[in-house]
């Protein structure tokens, strides 16, 4: 058996850091993890084959963002947009992602709708959403509670959406 090279890290301690983020973003108090005493998933209604997909992503709409900073991008908030033709980019340089070591010039690392038109087109999934949905990163649950989630639902349910997937960056 190898040895551990403990030059290396083994593991980042995702909760120590988010709390460490979340204070140096100003919030007065550590951040409070959610605990839904229900959890938000079901069975599927039919077979994968015949269920509709609605593509969900943490990045934002390119247009009016590409080359401003961060700090002055304009406020993020919960969208629905055509998935036909699909975005050749979206704008993810404000979230937290290792921009020296990997970029996102590549769409379907973070936003397959290709690959889920090739599953579409060979049976594995019945249909995508006319549209594709997009939900900002944010430490508030609030938030994430009474206004994103309630919008993406409605959104879900109008376009007929069986399962969403979720691909945040």
């Amino acid at each position: 058996m190898d040895e551990l090279n403990t030059a290396q890290r083994v593991f980042v301690s995702y909760i120590d850091k988010s709390r460490e983020y979340y204070l140096a973003q100003g919030f007065g108090n550590p951040y409070r993890w959610a605990h839904n005493r229900e959890a938000p998933f079901a069975r599927l209604p039919r077979p994968l084959a015949a269920c509709r997909i609605g593509l969900v992503t943490t990045a934002m709409p390119l247009e009016g963002r590409d080359g401003v900073p961060p700090a002055e991008a304009p406020e993020k908030v919960a969208y629905a947009a055509p998935l036909d033709p699909a975005p050749a980019r979206l704008f993810t340089q404000d979230l937290a992602w290792d921009k020296e070591a990997t970029n996102t010039d590549d769409l379907g690392s973070y936003f397959p709708v290709h690959r889920l038109r090739e599953l579409v087109a060979s049976g594995r999934i019945g249909s995508l959403s006319p549209r594709f949905y997009g939900v900002p990163t944010s430490y508030s649950q609030r938030q994430t509670n009474a206004i994103d989630a309630p919008a993406l639902l409605g959104w879900c349910r109008e376009d007929s959406v069986d399962a969403a997937l979720l691909v945040g960056l």
